[in-house]
């Protein structure tokens, strides 16, 4: 039986269960409850939330669910009616088991019993709304490297601003908004019939196939792009040119070199399970309720797992390059936040870092005063000191008195700009030498930070707002060979982000690799939340 079905005679019994006392200064549809009771029922199971039993405090221990009245019944028809439609959005079932609530409901028989059902009504639209708002876990808690932080709305208002509005309306706007959760959601609901009839077939069952091939293995490979959407049915047993182009089409959707032969890395992405797909969409719809916010008109969008950059304005990408980020590494991978791109650095100096300094080069100098020659030794007065006159021998990366610095140039590490959104993490976006790098199809080697392959266009594109020819003011800065900051007069919201499940300007789902693990761990913190996959009678 549905939530709907039921309510029926739930709501009826709460209505008749409201005792007929009149009380001074209250309106006809609330004069049914017994006030001083009441409110100290609402006190009592508010105890241990003190929004709740603020927000009661605020109205007067006015009921929002309980006073019989048709608004009041509208509420909890509408709250239930949402969280029916709660494994949509791949929200975990545990969270809203209203089996003990509805038993209270049906046993109401006292102001007390009301005042209890009141809080625990509040409670589970709370809980709701926390949930579909800005997601179930706390980034922070899952990796050391997702470093979000998600905007929560005052539990207090959330539930002022909703006794006001119209109820079912209301919870409609929770969820995030964004074009991509909404594209999201319908790949979860398509993934989850498509996994009610069987998923996509057999696997494919050989490591590698190419144009011109015959066997079962190409007969598999052509079944499983016909299953996934890819190229139409067909009878061919032979890895013809229709085969090719799809298996290129699905190569470009999941970050694969297109070069439509049906290789290693090829037939495992192909083989993937239409499980492990409803997965990472499901991740991915968490992923968007932490960013549900107002990502800004103009922003920049890194996802690490395409190595790309883009800039975003007004919904539509406007520029974008290719990027490196930090090698799997527990040290180096890059983390995920955002934040406000300020300024740029043009002919900028590269400071090691301390970690880096500890780690790489100072055990070279130990070795050899004269190692990384490149770099220049600075005291604390910012002064040059000569590798002669220190004994490097006597330092560790604790008490080690200098920093290291490589002036600006062609072949300094951050390249001729780097990009500055100061955060504690010490992340840019910057230049580099290592030009070879950005040909390849995985691109994790820096130390953290996001190197662009187009640095000098995406400058451009910084400047263009507030500059009348940015080109050329670029290069005049440039040409000087002196380090130059160029401060952004309008500051440019900035996400680096992780998604192994999106979509691309066309629409198209998309899928890439969990690299780093994140989405792997997000799952598993879902999972035991109390998240999982719907059964196929659902």
């Amino acid at each position: 039986m549905t939530l709907p079905r039921l309510l029926r005679p739930l709501l009826l019994s709460v209505a008749l269960a409201a005792p007929a006392v009149t009380t001074v200064g209250v309106t006809p549809a609330e004069a049914q409850i017994e006030i001083p009771t009441f409110a100290q029922a609402i006190a009592e199971a508010a105890a241990s939330d003190a929004d709740i039993g603020a927000f009661y405090s605020q109205n007067g221990y006015q009921p929002i669910w309980t006073g019989g009245s048709e608004a009041h019944r509208a509420r909890i028809e509408a709250l239930f009616q949402a969280i029916q439609h709660a494994d949509d959005h791949g929200l975990p079932r545990s969270a809203f088991d209203t089996t003990a609530l509805m038993d209270d409901m049906r046993s109401i028989d006292s102001p007390r019993d009301m005042g209890r059902v009141e809080v625990a009504l509040s409670r589970l639209f709370l809980t709701y709304a926390r949930n579909i708002q800005s997601g179930v876990l706390t980034p922070s808690d899952i990796a050391e490297g997702i470093k979000r932080e998600v905007p929560l709305r005052d539990r207090t208002e959330l539930l002022q601003d909703f006794s006001k509005a119209e109820p079912a309306p209301f919870l409609r706007t929770l969820p995030p908004t964004s074009p991509e959760y909404t594209r999201l959601m319908r790949e979860k609901l398509r993934l989850e019939r498509v996994r009610a009839k069987g998923g996509w077939g057999p696997v494919i069952q050989a490591g590698s196939l190419r144009p011109g091939n015959k066997g079962p293995g190409v007969i598999q490979l052509r079944n499983r792009l016909v299953a996934m959407g890819y190229m139409d049915r067909s009878a061919t047993r032979i890895y013809d040119g229709e085969i090719q182009r799809a298996v290129q089409n699905f190569q470009s959707t999941h970050g694969l070199t297109t070069d439509g032969v049906a290789g290693n890395d090829t037939i495992r992405a192909i083989n993937a399970s239409v499980e492990d797909r409803l997965k990472s969409v499901i991740v991915a719809m968490e992923r968007e309720r932490w960013m549900n916010f107002d990502r800004g008109e103009r922003h920049i969008w890194v996802n690490l797992t395409t190595f790309s950059a883009r800039v975003v304005d007004e919904g539509k990408v406007t520029f974008e390059t290719r990027s490196v980020i930090g090698q799997n590494l527990s040290t180096h991978r890059t983390p995920e936040f955002s934040d406000r791109m300020e300024h740029m650095v043009i002919n900028p100096s590269w400071y090691v870092p301390r970690s880096i300094m500890a780690a790489e080069y100072l055990p070279q100098m130990k070795a050899n005063p004269a190692a990384a020659g490149h770099l220049q030794l600075i005291d604390g007065s910012g002064r040059v000191v000569p590798r002669g006159a220190v004994d490097f021998t006597r330092y560790s990366g604790r008490n080690f008195p200098f920093n290291l610095k490589q002036p600006p140039g062609n072949g300094n590490a951050l390249g001729l700009v780097k990009f500055m959104f100061p955060n504690r993490y010490n992340i840019y976006l910057h230049d580099t030498p290592a030009k070879s790098l950005f040909n390849r199809e995985t691109r994790t080697f820096s130390h953290g930070c996001v190197r662009l392959q187009e640095p000098f266009e995406f400058a451009y594109t910084m400047l263009a707002p507030q500059e009348e020819n940015p080109e050329s003011f670029f290069h005049s800065v440039l040409n000087t060979g002196q380090e130059t900051q160029v401060d952004l007069e309008t500051p440019v919201p900035v996400h680096l982000v992780y998604r192994t499940a999106f979509t691309d300007t066309r629409g198209e789902m998309n899928y890439r690799n969990d690299m780093y693990g994140r989405d792997g761990k997000i799952w598993a913190a879902l999972q035991n939340a109390g998240v999982d996959l719907r059964s196929f009678e659902s």
